[in-house]
């Protein structure tokens, strides 16, 4: 069985492209003997090792640094489910799947690839695509392990919408089967193809079923009423004469002390020395009004996150929202290299661009008060499914769409050709992904188990969207 490849010096995805430079049919056979080296169903492989660290003791090692007084929402969010402890426990599956066979073929992962982590979000021309949309812990490594979180999500997902077994076996072998008839797409199309090859409402009936087309369908109106200038109402208001963000704590509050909201305002200048020069002359149009401490997510709960109000020539009609949020080393770190980039902050932009078919316009990295942000549009256009509130049907549909766009974004940065060979026309490798998401969903269970009993016993403090609980 063969494990996770060394960690090379120089270029970070040169195991992805070391045969390049041969012709696409030799990287196609290479990827077909590592077959031999790696047998396909040796991916459905999962048993904890003897000695896993306890998964309580890996979420506090993780949080050292972090915001001592948001994670207690953390835990809280994560006690909700076993999807919830999932979405949080990253560097836990990290170390995990560290340990799992892995051709050596390195991609850009995304990182963080669970099922919640993709959606609809609009490009600068002001189509509406599909695609991944959370690149906190994207750094080159095996393309293998954004597939199995995405497959583990999936499964999560399906038990906390009480699915029967079958449905949610079918939306894990439809994100693999999806994934797998498009990276074999990718194998024969030219680069540039590759590269522009999206998901937007005119390209689904061509490269998805009839299930995620119509997913796609009920969602984009929804998305198109998610921007700054639709979330004024709710974010933000007037007061005295002046725009300012709502308060709504825990979750957004003004910061304090004073030195905490310079460091925020100290972010956004070195933001803008960053931006492209074609870029910066859109920013400067706007002024910062307001910002506030913001929580998202649940992985993220705990770093240092806010939210800047920006404003135009109006105040109401030129709403402005960047999201300014702190960029650590990603947890894959230790099992695949460090990050080419000082700044942590830049790796998460570069990946992004690297992974996505288009991104925000207002892209961004900075450092302040020692830390590394990135910057980013709190909405534009963006929208993602209402997870608990799906169908099988629809769940399958997601999955489809997840599979497709995780194909598009490896092909951009690693071989097709030599991940198409292996992976080969048949089902064998979908079988052995949905085995090893089944595997990895009860070690999930049991891990969120051990959470909670954490936070019964005091020895973790919980908390809800609006209250601390501490027993």
């Amino acid at each position: 069985m063969a494990r996770r490849p060394p960690v090379r010096n120089g270029d970070p995805l040169s195991a992805g492209r070391s045969a390049v430079g041969s012709t696409r049919a030799a990287r196609r056979r290479a990827g077909r003997d590592l077959r031999h080296r790696v047998r396909r169903s040796s991916q459905a492989e999962w048993s904890p090792p003897r000695g896993r660290p306890d998964p309580v003791d890996q979420l506090v090692a993780g949080d050292a640094g972090k915001v001592a007084d948001l994670l207690p929402i953390r835990y809280g969010r994560m006690a909700v489910s076993p999807f919830g402890f999932l979405r949080g426990a990253a560097g836990i599956m990290s170390r995990d799947l560290s340990g799992t066979p892995s051709t050596g073929l390195r991609v850009q992962i995304v990182g963080d690839a669970h099922v919640a982590n993709f959606g609809l979000f609009a490009t600068p021309e002001r189509d509406q695509v599909f695609d991944a949309n959370d690149f906190d812990e994207t750094i080159p490594g095996p393309w293998e392990w954004d597939l199995q979180r995405l497959a583990t999500s999936l499964l999560l997902v399906a038990g906390e919408n009480r699915f029967p077994r079958r449905a949610a076996r079918l939306a894990a072998v439809t994100a693999a089967r999806s994934y797998r008839t498009r990276m074999l797409r990718f194998a024969g199309m030219r680069f540039l193809d590759t590269w522009y090859s999206h998901l937007d409402l005119a390209e689904a009936p061509h490269a998805v079923g009839r299930r995620a087309l119509r997913l796609l369908r009920q969602e984009i109106p929804r998305a198109r009423e998610r921007t700054g200038f639709h979330a004024f109402p709710r974010v933000a208001e007037r007061r005295r004469g002046r725009a300012r963000i709502r308060d709504d704590p825990p979750l957004i509050r003004h910061l304090a002390p004073a030195r905490e909201e310079r460091a925020v305002r100290d972010a956004f200048r070195e933001y803008r020395a960053a931006l492209p020069p074609e870029r910066r002359p859109l920013f400067e149009r706007y002024r910062l009004a307001d910002v506030a401490q913001k929580v998202v997510g649940v992985g993220s709960v705990g770093t240092r996150c806010a939210l800047g109000l920006f404003l135009g020539d109006d105040d109401v009609s030129e709403p402005l929202f960047l999201q300014v949020k702190e960029a650590r080393a990603s947890v894959h770190e230790p099992f695949v290299g460090r990050s080419p980039y000082a700044n942590h902050a830049e790796r998460v932009v570069v990946g992004q661009r690297l992974v996505q078919e288009a991104s925000d316009v207002f892209l961004g990295w900075s450092r302040s008060d020692g830390h590394d942000f990135y910057v980013r549009q709190l909405r534009d256009m963006k929208f993602s499914s209402e997870l608990t509130a799906l169908g099988p049907t629809a769940l399958v549909g997601q999955a489809e769409l997840c599979g497709a766009v995780l194909a598009r974004a490896h092909a951009r940065t690693g071989d097709a050709a030599a991940i198409a060979g292996y992976l080969g026309p048949g089902d064998g490798f979908d079988t052995a992904i949905v085995a090893f998401a089944e595997s990895y969903a009860r070690q999930t269970v049991q891990d969120h188990a051990r959470l909670k009993r954490a936070i019964a016993t005091g020895r973790l403090p919980a908390v809800s969207a609006r209250r601390i609980v501490r027993r």
